[in-house]
């Protein structure tokens, strides 16, 4: 059975062998048994979760994205307390499509956090609720798994403060009580274009609804208009312990 790689897949490939003028391509390509465990179980595991179709456009991740706090860690789809989350986690990424399992592209990437359960996952209202965007993420140089438990080097972790920028500051997750669990998506996106260039963000108007005014306006209207692709994405759980 063949999978079809997402183009940004496909683009990352090319821009390793012919430099960062490549454009996306329009077209995909069979991907015979190419793609990693990791990144098959993270989209087996997103649309388990119905992120996929519901936040995000199907697609096969080329980057794995671990997620930590000091005691805690996402783990596609593990449930975690608010309280464990309250300030802004370090974060590493790991090229899934480098043969030697060491990054070589110079791309620097976004990280977003999205809430598509606000209030609550039966009534969506104010949803998406955008909670974090951060942007001149790089990859780390060190290999790892995502499954079953990622090896972590805390010295190239990014974290902010230390060259990542904030284009809309990190909001805990808060799930209001008896609203059940939300799913809290993290998802890298690269340029469309490849570009090595700074990345010039908007900044939503407001986070319900990612300032689209739309019920389910989020993540993928605002990562369309600033021309961003996915290419990588992780997941938890939290829920208000008054339920």
């Amino acid at each position: 059975m063949f999978l079809q790689p997402s183009t940004a897949l496909f683009s990352l490939l090319l821009l390793k062998l012919s430099g960062p003028s490549i454009a996306l391509p329009t077209e995909q390509i069979p991907l015979q048994n190419g793609a990693s465990d990791n990144i098959q179980a993270v989209r087996t595991e997103l649309i388990k979760a119905e992120i996929i179709p519901t936040v995000v456009d199907d697609f096969l991740p080329s980057l794995t994205l671990s997620v930590s706090w000091s005691k805690k860690e996402v783990q596609l789809g593990n449930t975690i307390k608010p309280k464990h989350v309250q300030d802004a986690p370090s974060i590493t990424l790991h090229d899934e499509t480098s043969p030697d399992s060491h990054a070589t592209s110079n791309l620097t990437y976004v990280v977003t956090l999205t809430d598509p359960d606000a209030p609550s996952r039966d009534n969506p209202k104010w949803s998406e609720m955008c909670h974090w965007i951060v942007a001149n993420v790089s990859l780390s140089q060190d290999k790892y798994s995502i499954f079953p438990i990622p090896f972590i080097n805390l010295e190239e972790m990014n974290k902010v403060g230390e060259g990542l920028d904030e284009v809309m500051e990190w909001k805990p997750p808060g799930p209001p009580p008896k609203t059940g669990k939300h799913r809290y998506v993290f998802l890298v996106y690269a340029p469309r274009n490849g570009t090595q260039e700074p990345l010039h963000l908007t900044k939503p108007k407001d986070r319900q609804h990612w300032g689209t005014g739309e019920e389910r306006g989020g993540v993928r209207e605002w990562a369309k208009e600033n021309e961003l692709v996915p290419v990588g994405a992780n997941f938890m759980y939290s829920l208000n312990k008054k339920q």
